[in-house]
C-alpha cells in the first residue's frame, strides 16, 4: 500500500496476487474500504469483496447476464407432493476473465 501523488488523502494504491491463478493486480482504492477488508474476521475463499466490487483474479468481475431461480419445498411434512409452496429468487450473474462465476440475488 502506498500514497498516490496528486490524489485525496484517503486514496492509497493497494497491490495483491490472486491465490488461485497467481496473477498480480493494482490499483487505487479508499483507505476505508481497505480497512473493511482487512479487519474482516474470515476472508472469502477465492473472491474479493471490495467497495462494493466481487474481485476474483485481481480484476472486479463483470455482470454476465441475470437468472430467475425457483426454490420449492412442501408446505407442510404431512401434504402430498403437490402440495408446495414455490419462491421465486432473481440473481446477477457474475464472470471473471478466466471462466470463474458466481450468482448472487438481486
Amino acid at each position: 500500500m502506498t500514497d498516490i501523488r496528486n490524489c485525496p488523502a484517503d486514496v492509497v494504491m493497494v497491490a495483491y496476487t490472486c491465490g488461485r491463478c497467481r496473477l498480480f493486480s493494482e490499483h487505487p482504492a479508499q483507505v476505508a474500504n481497505l480497512s473493511a477488508v482487512l479487519g474482516r474476521r474470515e476472508q472469502p475463499g477465492e473472491v474479493l469483496i471490495f467497495g462494493g466490487h466481487y474481485m476474483h483474479c485481481g480484476q472486479p468481475m463483470r455482470k454476465a447476464g441475470s437468472e430467475l431461480r425457483r426454490l420449492s419445498a412442501p408446505v407442510s411434512t404431512e401434504g402430498t407432493a403437490e402440495d408446495t409452496l414455490d419462491v421465486y429468487l432473481s440473481t446477477r450473474v457474475l464472470r471473471c476473465t478466466c471462466g470463474f462465476q458466481m450468482e448472487l440475488p438481486e
